[in-house]
């Protein structure tokens, strides 16, 4: 047997091991969620009053026309960064910077430091040092003095966390058996619904707090956890293959393996790594990723996709704000339904076609968000109604996408060419707090483009090969070698 196939009979029963393992790596996903969207209420615009009741001063008054002693914030001025340092006239250019900043530092941190989970740092090494260093700098965002020192420290927040879910993602399914790694893969999505879906309790629980209190509550709980877990959780035995560290590899198998001690033994003595698989550079690896004409068209499709889901899923939450509905209870909807949509995921992945169901869902969130912004204002149930199933649906093709890249390539580059179509999902992002900050006036120009992305972007998925059900391959020679096969 190959090694891959040996790995496969090892692992393909799921134990006890594997599933506490499956925990302890997912977690990270809940921390992940709550950073990417804590600007929601950091940075939200505060409603306010007039003080005065006389035609000088009413609900639809230019507040920067207005005298500040005319008119006060519904909520105390340390509620949010606009009112607590006084921006409520400043630019959309301003208003949105921190929130660029963030998605701008993971777009930055996904090209630049996706390969270190490849290299020198493996996938639990990655994913624990950039998980601390994200929440260390929450942390200290707590402390921020003005716009710029917290814009800076977004950015650095942004780009530690840029491959926290996909070095979750990759280190959960390459412990896993083909028959079960696409369902305990969506453990992660779990997590993430779950931090997101924490977030508004957090913030409502503190809604007469300082916006402090949030990057304090979300950040410090994180850090312990990334600290004491560390020492629990284990590397990727297929990594380890592919650095030639063979003992180490066999060692976790054994911790992880799910069969008599006996049947173990005889798998292992038919694994010779250095005869099957060659230490890879990854530095080559990443230039044949652009070099080969299948592995450029295959991540350059995925990225196109992950940009119109990026769009769309990220525009959608941190959007809510401009529907004139509650900023609470807007997020609880949205985060509640990632749960029915990571169980669809769970249930009916090994079941989906990753084209078809991909091509689908982009094409369904891109017309509703588009027809939410047809409904006009004065129906707000209805343009929330559409704004879910618009974010419902981006939620389950994000899902597909990460799942479908993960099989597109093979070990050698898999960090790298997810994190590459994890971060076109995090550029689609950078543009949302720009499009949503000019929104306020003029709808289409949030929603009806966050509509009109999805719809172009999804057609996209027809140059990608079907890959449900099939084996993972671990060097590129490999996979163009399987490839060509299945001609």
């Amino acid at each position: 047997m190959s090694l891959d196939e040996t790995i496969e009979q090892i692992i393909g029963r799921f134990g006890w091991s594997q599933f506490m393992q499956a925990i302890l790596v997912s977690i990270p996903a809940f921390f992940d969620a709550q950073q990417a969207f804590i600007s929601i209420y950091a940075d939200a615009v505060p409603k306010w009053h007039c003080n005065t009741f006389d035609t000088s001063c009413n609900p639809k008054s230019n507040i920067c026309k207005l005298p500040r002693s005319s008119w006060s914030w519904d909520e105390p001025s340390h509620y949010s960064i606009i009112s607590d340092w006084g921006l409520e006239c400043a630019s959309s250019f301003i208003t949105s910077l921190p929130a660029s900043s963030f998605y701008i530092g993971s777009l930055i941190g996904g090209f630049t430091l996706a390969i270190l989970g490849d290299f020198c740092l493996g996938r639990k090494n990655f994913l624990y040092l950039s998980g601390l260093i994200m929440t260390v700098t929450a942390l200290l965002t707590a402390f921020s003095t003005n716009i710029w020192v917290y814009s800076s420290l977004r950015f650095a927040s942004g780009l530690s966390r840029s491959s926290v879910i996909t070095c979750s993602l990759i280190l959960l399914t390459e412990r896993i058996g083909k028959r079960l790694r696409s369902q305990v893969g969506t453990t992660a999505f779990f997590s993430y619904a779950l931090g997101l879906l924490s977030l508004p309790a957090v913030a409502y629980t503190n809604r007469g707090s300082s916006w402090r209190i949030l990057f304090l509550y979300t950040s410090i709980p994180a850090i312990f956890y990334f600290i004491i877990t560390y020492f629990f959780v284990y590397e990727s035995p297929r990594w380890l293959f592919m650095q030639g560290r063979d003992k180490e590899a066999i060692a976790i198998l054994k911790r992880i393996a799910c069969i008599e001690d006996r049947i173990l033994d005889s798998y292992l003595s038919h694994i010779h790594h250095r005869q099957e698989i060659p230490k890879v550079n990854p530095y080559t690896s990443m230039k044949d990723l652009f070099k080969r004409n299948w592995a450029l068209k295959r991540i350059l499709a995925a990225m196109v996709i992950g940009f119109g889901v990026g769009v769309v899923y990220f525009g959608m939450l941190l959007g809510v704000g401009n529907l004139n509905f509650s900023i609470y209870l807007s997020v609880i909807f949205n985060a509640s339904l990632l749960i029915p949509s990571n169980l669809l995921t769970l249930f009916f992945i090994s079941r989906w076609k990753r084209k078809s169901s991909l091509f689908a869902f982009c094409t369904i969130s891109g017309i509703c968000s588009i027809i939410c912004v047809m409904v006009g204002k004065g129906r707000e149930g209805i343009q929330i109604g559409l704004e879910l199933a618009s974010f419902f649906c981006s939620s389950l093709a994000f899902n597909v996408l990460l799942m479908f890249t993960i099989e597109l390539f093979p070990t050698s580059v898999r960090n790298s060419a997810t994190s590459l179509a994890r971060q076109a999902v995090a550029l689609g992002s950078v543009f949302d707090p720009v499009l949503i900050s000019i929104g306020r006036k003029n709808e289409f120009l949030s929603f009806g483009i966050f509509g009109l992305t999805m719809l172009l972007c999804g057609f996209f998925v027809i140059v990608l090969p079907e890959t449900r059900g099939k084996a993972l391959c671990n060097t590129m020679d490999e996979q163009e070698s399987k490839d060509s096969t299945m001609v």
